[in-house]
């Protein structure tokens, strides 16, 4: 297959991947992040203490990050089917990727929030600040720049399953891969493939740390 062939195909896939990554991105943050708080808050000596719901929560989560994304994906096709009509295509695959990722960004938030100094907490608190205060004017402005590096991980992560997710009908460059790839035995453009996805997974660290740097050099200066 020559470059001009390839192109085409290699353009849809990133673009398919792309939008599938973005997506399910922003699901997994809308869903991580109060989930990562909650495990905070309702652990033992947090504002919400509740040891019932954070055995919950944890068991949830732990069941989410260790179940293998292909089974995953397998598992959630009549959930898939019932939510978006399709259990094929770029769409259908936000779903899984989303599920997927939201218990392993769910850790990552738990674990920059517990970071943060206890002091500022108690500062806040003694001012006649409430949970939501706490962690609205605390917790999340103090853990932002880890937030942003665990987001950059997951991000990454997402790129990763997403290129799984094309094994069974998901689209993206990891279908392109398998089609046009691995079944033709076109090794020139499963190494096309590889150095495109290497491409948006740098990308990704490069913003991510670039972020990063640039909060915590923000923080310093404040304080």
């Amino acid at each position: 297959m020559t470059w001009p062939e390839m192109q085409p195909i290699l353009i849809q896939g990133t673009i398919d991947t792309l939008y599938m990554v973005g997506w399910s991105t922003l699901v997994t943050v809308l869903g991580g992040l109060p989930l990562g708080v909650l495990l905070v808050l309702t652990d033992r000596g947090g504002l919400l203490a509740n040891r019932a719901v954070n055995k919950v929560l944890g068991a949830v989560v732990n069941v989410g990050r260790s179940l293998p994304f292909i089974v995953l994906v397998v598992a959630l096709i009549p959930f898939t089917r019932l939510l978006v009509g399709t259990s094929i295509g770029p769409t259908a695959a936000v779903v899984p990727l989303s599920i997927g990722a939201i218990p392993f960004f769910a850790r990552l938030v738990e674990t920059a929030v517990r970071e943060v100094d206890h002091g500022l907490v108690e500062a806040v608190l003694s001012m006649g600040g409430g949970t939501g205060t706490v962690v609205f004017k605390a917790l999340l402005p103090q853990a932002l720049p880890s937030l942003v590096a665990g987001l950059t991980t997951t991000v990454i992560t997402l790129v990763g399953y997403s290129a799984m997710a094309g094994a069974v009908g998901a689209e993206g460059l990891g279908s392109k891969a398998i089609t046009y790839g691995y079944q033709r035995f076109e090794t020139g453009f499963m190494i096309a493939t590889v150095v495109v996805l290497l491409a948006i997974v740098t990308a990704v660290q490069l913003l991510g740390d670039g972020v990063v740097r640039l909060l915590s050099r923000r923080e310093r200066t404040a304080s």
